[in-house]
């Protein structure tokens, strides 16, 4: 039998293309990429984390390159062999400081050990790969976003802000962190204020005590006016970084739940945590005064950091969501306290899981209002996108 030589792969990209791989059968490439990193060294975690997520966030574009290069259509290769070409073709376009000749050297072994036949294939497109301009055929491969999620965004918000928003999905987020408005800033810090009290935005390293808590996300709770003294329910609270930032204003209750047992971990001790499913009626013996519904959702206005959603939604989604968030709204309600008001939340920019959750809940609740409702864009308005409606 015939051996074939192995060349080894970096580190850095074999762990890419594994979690490319992966992304494709359903893994999250955040998650995956945390968990496969951990034996990386610091600047190989980092190589990794760039090919990751620039692959996802410029697969349209990779992907008419490699048919462009090829002279093939990109679905009738087989995923190994894409998920390299599109790993060396992104390091060679769009990443400077990366050696061309590293790039293909380790894509054209990771062929080579997976599909040892398409091993001439990836040679022959990859010889072909340059920096020049490109045309690109449409704007759906231009801004690389689906054009069906394009046309959604231009009936919305109008064409130039769809394309914005599209643009803003192909750049690494801002990092932003809290800090308590009594609490000072960690001596080696880098930070700038931002227009929410508390928010940050992070130009250094961050602490290990410090989460990632995106400016959107941090704008959605001042919505719900906390006082002194108040009770509080966050009916969808995992992470926990708005159950930490309602914590900043003592209150009389506070009461955080998430479906998730494991999930449910990571929200400060200082406030109950109840296991549960809110989409079926709720156990509580007592109303609340604020209520926040951050609700699941599709995430599409989160696609700068996940950008792996704009390629596996589907438009059925909307409605699925849609069902579970009305009862989860529902729920909610019955036990808003006499008085008081309550946030739906979404870091989704559609409509189906927004407004027309609200409008189809308070037809039941005739005594309550939408008082307001605020849309951040990303683009338009710093940090993730987010919907948010004020009902009392």
């Amino acid at each position: 039998m015939q051996k074939f030589s192995r060349s080894p792969i970096s580190p850095a990209r074999s762990v890419a293309f594994d979690v490319l791989l992966a992304v494709e059968g359903g893994s999250y490439a955040s998650d995956d990429l945390r968990s496969r990193s951990v034996t990386l060294s610091g600047r190989d975690a980092g190589l990794a984390s760039q090919i990751v997520f620039g692959c996802l966030r410029f697969q349209n574009q990779l992907d008419y390159l490699i048919a462009q290069y090829s002279g093939r259509k990109p679905a009738d290769l087989d995923l190994d062999v894409k998920v390299a070409l599109r790993g060396a073709i992104f390091q060679m376009r769009y990443l400077e400081r990366i050696p061309p000749h590293a790039a293909v050297h380790d894509s054209v072994e990771f062929v080579k050990q997976r599909q040892r036949a398409a091993t001439g294939l990836a040679n022959a497109v990859l010889r072909k790969v340059n920096r020049d301009p490109v045309s690109w055929p449409d704007r759906a491969t231009e801004v690389s976003c689906p054009e069906w999620m394009l046309r959604r965004w231009t009936y919305s918000f109008g064409e130039e802000t769809a394309r914005t928003i599209a643009k803003c999905a192909l750049v690494e987020p801002q990092h932003y962190v809290r800090i308590p408005p009594a609490a000072e800033r960690p001596a080696d810090l880098e930070t700038e204020e931002t227009a929410v009290e508390g928010c940050y935005r992070v130009h250094s390293a961050i602490p290990e005590n410090l989460r990632f808590h995106d400016i959107g996300s941090q704008s959605i709770l001042p919505h719900l006016e906390l006082q002194p003294g108040q009770s509080f329910l966050d009916l969808c609270g995992a992470p926990g970084n708005k159950m930490s930032q309602a914590l900043e204003t003592p209150l009389s209750r506070a009461v955080a739940c998430d479906v998730s047992p494991e999930r449910i971990l990571s929200i400060a001790t200082q406030c109950d945590r109840v296991v549960l499913d809110a989409t079926e009626p709720l156990p509580f013996a007592r109303k609340f005064d604020r209520i926040l519904v951050d609700a699941p959702c599709t995430g599409t206005g989160t696609l700068a950091g996940n950008p792996e959603i704009k390629w596996r939604l589907r438009p059925a989604d909307f409605g699925r969501f849609h069902k579970k968030q009305a009862a989860i709204l529902a729920n909610a309600l019955n036990f808003l306290a006499p008085g008081g008001k309550l946030v739906y939340a979404t870091c989704s920019l559609e409509h189906e899981e927004n407004e027309d959750v609200v409008k189809e809940v308070l037809a039941q609740f005739v005594a309550l209002r939408c008082k307001k409702e605020v849309y951040r864009l990303p683009g338009r308005d710093e940090g993730d996108g987010f919907y948010a409606a004020v009902i009392a």
